[in-house]
């Protein structure tokens, strides 16, 4: 964080108060101590103390001097904040409609339980296709132009050594991506997904290519250890980027996917905050970690959970503790609700934007297929919290999207038999409550 001017500043230890609420205040700003609230606590808008003498230090937002506070009072600077908040927020959470629909679930259902089989007899693929009948508000379901979208972000939490790969890793990932050599980029040729892979803020410059989208907030989020991850600016600068990609996008199909070392750290801390999940049972090894590194992991992520105490509502989480390409994604899983596309949310991370989304808008999960449940403790308890079941469980950890198009083909199937397959009376056999049944 920017340190203000040597003119400005004053003794960290000076007790002073605040002139227009009394309350007493010792910052550490000026000192750089971390502790200082002004330091762990997630604003949409931050404001070091230069600012609140109406100046700009090192870019900071300037804010007019009419409406400096005249001190660092947490009450004073709060409202501040709160009214900065209102006015520079860009990104509005879109209007999404559940899918609830009582007549037509009525036609689905009756439309399901009369085809040519037992009653329930394909289990969860009856119930794929009932939620995508709802979705597309059709009896007849259908896909256009699938998309596949994998968002890629560094994480300042990997200087911890919180996972088993060095953070350069993630550019050269993208990389591979980018020349066709990912297990996505596989999986995507197999199944005809357009596939696009966003630079969300990857620690890295990378070149242009048809296949990046590039929409980098910063060179990888802060060290969430040590301070908020990202700013309220940057949050909602990532968030309204992810929807403005959905928007872009043609197709009724989109699935969700990411890289990044560190993220499922980030999932973790998300997980534990918004949940009753523990951080023993969030935290999981991630790319590969010995037992003495998943304890390391499990410490830092316990340290880092305390420094930003404060932060409970979804929006502030995400900023404390998050990743751009998690926030990025959030935005985009609630463009396409709002647009009733199908989400194909694939693991942890994808599963941890899916859990933010939610929080924001309940009505989103409505149309969120879980493909999969990944072997990270974390997601088990996240698909639990959700109440999801997953249509896979392949014991795969490898995110990138690819559980998300493996699971594909099951929604082709799920649409197929819906469209397709005979009913009793179409194919002239007696159903379950006739005379003949009875007569066996």
């Amino acid at each position: 964080m920017t340190q203000p001017d040597a003119s400005l500043r004053t003794d960290p230890a000076t007790v002073t108060n605040c002139p227009r609420c009394g309350a007493g205040l010792r910052c550490g700003m000026v000192s750089g101590d971390a502790t200082c609230w002004c330091y762990s606590m997630p604003h949409v808008v931050p404001v070091p103390a230069s600012a609140a003498l109406g100046k700009v230090s090192g870019g900071a937002a300037k804010i007019p001097e009419a409406d400096a506070p005249g001190c660092l009072c947490p009450n004073c600077l709060q409202q501040l904040i709160d009214r900065m908040n209102d006015e520079t927020s860009s990104f509005s959470l879109p209007q999404i409609e559940p899918v609830t629909d009582v007549r037509l679930e009525g036609k689905l259902r009756h439309k399901i339980d009369n085809k040519t089989k037992p009653m329930g007899a394909l289990g969860m693929l009856e119930d794929l296709a009932l939620q995508l009948g709802l979705i597309q508000r059709n009896d007849v379901v259908s896909f256009h132009e699938p998309q596949m979208v994998v968002f890629a972000a560094d994480h300042g939490i990997a200087a911890e050594n919180v996972s088993a790969y060095p953070p350069s890793v993630t550019a050269q990932m993208v990389a591979n991506m980018l020349a066709g050599g990912a297990a996505i980029n596989v999986l995507a040729r197999q199944h005809g997904f357009a596939l696009h892979v966003v630079d969300a803020g990857v620690d890295a410059d990378l070149p242009d290519h048809p296949m990046l989208l590039q929409r980098k907030i910063a060179r990888g989020t802060k060290n969430a250890r040590r301070q908020p991850a990202m700013s309220g600016v940057e949050l909602h600068r990532a968030l309204q980027a992810g929807a403005d990609i959905v928007k872009s996008l043609p197709g009724n199909v989109i699935a969700f996917g990411e890289m990044g070392i560190g993220n499922t750290s980030a999932a973790a801390l998300l997980l534990t905050r918004l949940t009753d999940t523990t951080l023993k049972e969030a935290t999981g090894r991630g790319t590969g970690l010995t037992d003495m590194q998943l304890l390391h992991k499990r410490e830092v992520l316990m340290l880092t959970a305390l420094h930003h105490q404060n932060a409970t509502r979804p929006l502030d989480v995400l900023a404390a503790m998050g990743g751009f390409e998690i926030a990025m994604m959030t935005g985009a899983m609630l463009q396409a609700a709002s647009e009733r596309r199908v989400i194909l949310v694939d693991g942890f991370i994808a599963g941890s934007a899916a859990l933010v989304a939610r929080e924001l808008a309940p009505a989103a999960q409505h149309y969120m297929v879980f493909c999969h449940r990944s072997a990270e403790s974390g997601h088990r308890m996240l698909l639990s919290h959700l109440k999801a079941q997953p249509l896979l469980d392949l014991g795969m950890r490898l995110g990138e999207g690819t559980g998300a198009l493996l699971a594909w083909p099951l929604l082709q199937s799920a649409a197929r038999f819906m469209n397709e397959m005979a009913s009793f009376a179409s194919a002239g056999i007696s159903g379950k409550d006739s005379k003949d049944d009875e007569a066996r």
